[in-house]
Protein backbone atom coordinates (compact mmCIF):
# COMPACT_ATOMS: atom_id res chain seq x y z
CA UNK A 1 0.00 0.00 0.00
CA UNK A 2 1.32 3.57 -0.70
CA UNK A 3 2.19 5.60 2.47
CA UNK A 4 0.20 8.48 0.48
CA UNK A 5 -2.81 6.81 -0.61
CA UNK A 6 -3.98 4.58 2.49
CA UNK A 7 -6.76 2.14 1.82
CA UNK A 8 -9.47 4.47 3.27
CA UNK A 9 -12.05 6.05 0.93
CA UNK A 10 -13.82 9.25 1.36
CA UNK A 11 -17.22 9.60 2.86
CA UNK A 12 -17.89 11.65 0.14
CA UNK A 13 -16.70 12.51 -2.98
CA UNK A 14 -17.51 14.62 -6.11
CA UNK A 15 -16.70 15.18 -9.64
CA UNK A 16 -15.52 18.26 -11.61
CA UNK A 17 -18.35 19.90 -13.38
CA UNK A 18 -18.07 20.03 -17.57
CA UNK A 19 -15.81 22.05 -18.49
CA UNK A 20 -13.67 22.26 -15.64
CA UNK A 21 -9.87 20.21 -15.82
CA UNK A 22 -9.30 17.30 -13.04
CA UNK A 23 -6.50 19.61 -11.86
CA UNK A 24 -8.66 22.76 -11.24
CA UNK A 25 -10.93 20.42 -9.25
CA UNK A 26 -8.71 19.34 -7.09
CA UNK A 27 -7.46 22.36 -5.73
CA UNK A 28 -10.97 23.33 -5.14
CA UNK A 29 -11.39 20.68 -2.95
CA UNK A 30 -8.35 21.10 -1.35
CA UNK A 31 -8.89 24.43 -0.86
CA UNK A 32 -12.39 24.14 0.32
CA UNK A 33 -10.61 21.46 3.05
CA UNK A 34 -7.89 24.29 3.76
CA UNK A 35 -10.74 26.85 4.78
CA UNK A 36 -12.61 24.22 6.54
CA UNK A 37 -9.84 22.94 8.45
CA UNK A 38 -8.90 26.65 9.61
CA UNK A 39 -12.63 26.56 11.21
CA UNK A 40 -12.13 23.38 12.76
CA UNK A 41 -8.99 25.11 14.45
CA UNK A 42 -10.93 27.82 15.54
CA UNK A 43 -8.69 30.46 13.12
CA UNK A 44 -11.46 31.82 11.35
CA UNK A 45 -13.41 35.30 11.67
CA UNK A 46 -16.72 34.65 10.54
CA UNK A 47 -16.43 36.17 6.79
CA UNK A 48 -13.09 37.45 7.16
CA UNK A 49 -9.28 36.22 6.42
CA UNK A 50 -8.64 34.84 3.99
CA UNK A 51 -7.27 31.13 2.07
CA UNK A 52 -6.23 31.61 -1.68
CA UNK A 53 -4.93 28.93 -4.09
CA UNK A 54 -3.29 29.35 -7.41
CA UNK A 55 -5.43 27.46 -10.47
CA UNK A 56 -3.33 25.00 -12.08
CA UNK A 57 -2.70 25.57 -15.58
CA UNK A 58 -3.49 29.38 -15.37
CA UNK A 59 -1.02 31.25 -13.66
CA UNK A 60 -2.45 34.47 -12.98
CA UNK A 61 -5.87 32.52 -11.94
CA UNK A 62 -6.35 32.67 -8.18
CA UNK A 63 -8.94 30.65 -6.34
CA UNK A 64 -10.80 32.81 -2.91
CA UNK A 65 -14.07 32.67 -0.70
CA UNK A 66 -16.24 34.47 -2.19
CA UNK A 67 -17.02 37.72 0.12
CA UNK A 68 -19.92 37.15 1.88
CA UNK A 69 -19.72 33.45 2.75
CA UNK A 70 -18.39 32.13 6.48
CA UNK A 71 -15.35 29.86 6.15
CA UNK A 72 -17.60 26.98 7.46
CA UNK A 73 -19.43 27.69 4.17
CA UNK A 74 -17.11 27.25 2.13
CA UNK A 75 -17.12 24.56 -1.05
CA UNK A 76 -15.21 23.34 -4.26
CA UNK A 77 -17.85 24.79 -6.26
CA UNK A 78 -18.27 27.76 -4.55
CA UNK A 79 -14.71 29.41 -4.53
CA UNK A 80 -14.28 32.54 -6.90
CA UNK A 81 -12.00 32.26 -9.51
CA UNK A 82 -10.31 35.35 -10.49
CA UNK A 83 -7.75 37.34 -12.36
CA UNK A 84 -4.35 38.16 -9.74
CA UNK A 85 -3.29 41.29 -12.22
CA UNK A 86 -6.79 42.15 -11.87
CA UNK A 87 -8.36 45.64 -9.67
CA UNK A 88 -11.25 43.69 -7.85
CA UNK A 89 -13.16 44.96 -4.98
CA UNK A 90 -16.26 43.18 -3.45
CA UNK A 91 -18.21 44.11 -6.58
CA UNK A 92 -16.22 40.87 -8.29
CA UNK A 93 -17.61 39.26 -4.97
CA UNK A 94 -14.04 39.00 -3.24
CA UNK A 95 -13.01 40.73 -0.67
CA UNK A 96 -10.35 43.90 -1.42
CA UNK A 97 -7.85 43.63 1.28
CA UNK A 98 -8.00 39.84 0.83
CA UNK A 99 -7.63 39.92 -3.15
CA UNK A 100 -4.64 42.47 -2.25
CA UNK A 101 -2.65 40.80 -0.03
CA UNK A 102 -3.00 37.28 -1.73
CA UNK A 103 -3.01 38.32 -5.47
CA UNK A 104 0.27 40.03 -4.72
CA UNK A 105 1.86 36.92 -2.67
CA UNK A 106 0.72 34.65 -6.26
CA UNK A 107 1.95 37.29 -8.38
CA UNK A 108 5.48 37.86 -6.86
CA UNK A 109 6.00 34.09 -6.31
CA UNK A 110 5.70 31.39 -8.61
CA UNK A 111 7.11 29.15 -6.71
CA UNK A 112 3.73 29.27 -4.24
CA UNK A 113 0.15 27.67 -4.95
CA UNK A 114 -1.31 28.29 -1.94
CA UNK A 115 -1.50 31.08 1.24
CA UNK A 116 -2.78 31.49 4.32
CA UNK A 117 -3.73 34.66 6.69
CA UNK A 118 -5.53 34.41 9.62
CA UNK A 119 -6.20 37.04 12.48
CA UNK A 120 -5.72 35.21 15.66
CA UNK A 121 -5.76 36.57 19.28
CA UNK A 122 -2.51 34.66 20.00
CA UNK A 123 -0.77 35.21 16.39
CA UNK A 124 -1.45 38.98 16.85
CA UNK A 125 -0.56 38.78 20.19
CA UNK A 126 2.79 37.51 18.94
CA UNK A 127 2.65 39.75 15.65
CA UNK A 128 2.48 43.22 18.29
CA UNK A 129 6.13 41.87 20.02
CA UNK A 130 9.25 43.70 19.00
CA UNK A 131 11.47 40.81 19.28
CA UNK A 132 9.78 38.14 17.51
CA UNK A 133 9.15 34.42 17.13
CA UNK A 134 11.90 33.08 19.26
CA UNK A 135 13.58 29.62 18.93
CA UNK A 136 12.42 28.18 22.07
CA UNK A 137 10.10 25.17 20.68
CA UNK A 138 10.09 22.63 18.27
CA UNK A 139 7.40 23.73 16.98
CA UNK A 140 9.39 27.36 16.07
CA UNK A 141 12.25 25.87 14.29
CA UNK A 142 10.46 25.44 10.94
CA UNK A 143 10.63 29.29 11.04
CA UNK A 144 14.27 29.50 11.85
CA UNK A 145 15.60 31.94 9.51
CA UNK A 146 12.66 31.38 7.40
CA UNK A 147 9.79 34.14 8.78
CA UNK A 148 9.93 37.71 7.52
CA UNK A 149 8.19 40.57 9.19
CA UNK A 150 5.92 43.29 8.02
CA UNK A 151 5.24 46.70 9.33
CA UNK A 152 1.36 47.59 9.53
CA UNK A 153 0.18 49.96 7.17
CA UNK A 154 -3.81 49.76 8.04
CA UNK A 155 -5.94 47.57 6.14
CA UNK A 156 -4.35 45.78 3.09
CA UNK A 157 -6.15 47.86 0.41
CA UNK A 158 -3.85 49.88 -1.13
CA UNK A 159 -2.13 47.77 -4.18
CA UNK A 160 0.73 50.08 -3.60
CA UNK A 161 1.29 47.36 0.17
CA UNK A 162 2.05 44.28 -2.63
CA UNK A 163 5.72 45.27 -3.10
CA UNK A 164 6.36 45.75 0.49
CA UNK A 165 5.08 42.93 1.25
CA UNK A 166 6.62 40.52 -1.02
CA UNK A 167 10.02 42.28 0.29
CA UNK A 168 9.45 41.93 3.48
CA UNK A 169 8.08 38.01 2.41
CA UNK A 170 10.91 37.45 0.85
CA UNK A 171 11.65 33.31 0.09
CA UNK A 172 10.43 33.10 3.34
CA UNK A 173 8.00 29.97 4.27
CA UNK A 174 6.11 32.69 6.53
CA UNK A 175 5.33 36.57 7.17
CA UNK A 176 4.61 37.71 10.80
CA UNK A 177 2.60 40.89 9.81
CA UNK A 178 3.03 43.49 12.64
CA UNK A 179 -0.09 44.03 15.01
CA UNK A 180 -1.88 42.77 12.34
CA UNK A 181 -1.79 38.43 11.32
CA UNK A 182 0.18 35.68 10.55
CA UNK A 183 0.60 34.69 6.96
CA UNK A 184 1.68 30.95 5.45
CA UNK A 185 2.72 29.74 2.08
CA UNK A 186 2.96 26.60 0.60
CA UNK A 187 3.51 25.00 -2.87
CA UNK A 188 -0.13 23.35 -2.01
CA UNK A 189 -2.78 23.45 0.00
CA UNK A 190 -1.33 20.92 2.97
CA UNK A 191 1.80 23.32 3.32
CA UNK A 192 0.67 26.53 3.88
CA UNK A 193 -2.12 24.76 6.38
CA UNK A 194 0.62 22.92 8.30
CA UNK A 195 2.95 25.57 8.90
CA UNK A 196 -0.20 27.72 9.92
CA UNK A 197 -0.62 25.15 12.43
CA UNK A 198 2.75 25.19 13.34
CA UNK A 199 3.23 28.95 13.93
CA UNK A 200 0.20 29.00 15.98
CA UNK A 201 1.61 26.36 17.90
CA UNK A 202 4.66 28.18 18.06
CA UNK A 203 3.38 31.51 19.18
CA UNK A 204 0.80 29.82 22.08
CA UNK A 205 3.82 28.24 23.70
CA UNK A 206 6.32 31.15 23.35
CA UNK A 207 3.79 33.52 25.02
CA UNK A 208 2.84 30.52 27.43
CA UNK A 209 6.54 30.30 28.40
CA UNK A 210 6.92 34.27 28.68
CA UNK A 211 3.88 34.12 31.00
CA UNK A 212 5.37 32.35 33.67
CA UNK A 213 8.20 35.16 33.79
CA UNK A 214 10.94 31.89 33.82
CA UNK A 215 13.83 32.08 31.85
CA UNK A 216 13.63 30.26 28.18
CA UNK A 217 16.19 27.67 26.94
CA UNK A 218 17.08 29.32 23.55
CA UNK A 219 18.17 26.71 21.19
CA UNK A 220 21.45 27.33 19.68
CA UNK A 221 21.47 28.59 16.07
CA UNK A 222 23.39 25.22 14.69
CA UNK A 223 20.97 22.90 15.82
CA UNK A 224 17.96 25.53 14.80
CA UNK A 225 19.28 24.99 11.51
CA UNK A 226 20.05 21.55 12.00
CA UNK A 227 16.02 20.59 13.00
CA UNK A 228 14.85 23.38 10.03
CA UNK A 229 16.44 21.99 7.30
CA UNK A 230 15.20 18.43 9.08
CA UNK A 231 11.88 19.73 8.56
CA UNK A 232 11.73 20.91 5.22
CA UNK A 233 12.81 17.37 4.18
CA UNK A 234 10.17 15.97 6.21
CA UNK A 235 7.77 18.23 4.87
CA UNK A 236 8.64 17.46 1.56
CA UNK A 237 8.31 13.69 2.05
CA UNK A 238 6.36 11.57 5.00
CA UNK A 239 5.04 14.23 6.21
CA UNK A 240 3.07 14.70 3.04
CA UNK A 241 1.26 11.62 4.72
CA UNK A 242 -0.76 13.36 6.86
CA UNK A 243 -3.08 15.54 4.40
CA UNK A 244 -4.64 12.91 3.75
CA UNK A 245 -5.49 12.01 7.26
CA UNK A 246 -6.81 15.76 7.69
CA UNK A 247 -8.97 14.99 4.59
CA UNK A 248 -10.33 12.04 6.18
CA UNK A 249 -10.71 13.98 9.02
CA UNK A 250 -13.12 16.72 7.46
CA UNK A 251 -15.17 14.13 5.93
CA UNK A 252 -15.85 13.10 9.08
CA UNK A 253 -16.95 16.69 10.41
CA UNK A 254 -18.50 17.75 7.44
CA UNK A 255 -18.13 16.40 3.73
CA UNK A 256 -19.39 19.18 2.17
CA UNK A 257 -16.37 20.94 1.19
CA UNK A 258 -16.28 18.74 -1.46
CA UNK A 259 -19.62 20.17 -3.06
Amino acid sequence: MNLHEPNIKPQHTSSPPAGMSAEEWQARVDLAAVYRLCHHWGWGDLIYNHCSMRVPGEPTMLLMKQHELMWEEVTASNLRKVDMTADLDERAGVNRPGFTLHGGILQGRPDVNCVVHVHTDRGMALAGLKRGLRMISQQALRFYNRVGYHPYEGITEDFGERERILKHLGKNRALIMHNHGFTTVGKNGREAFVLMKYLMSAAEIQLRIEATGGEAIEIPPEICEKAAAQFETHDAGRGSADWPAYLRLMDRVDPSFRD
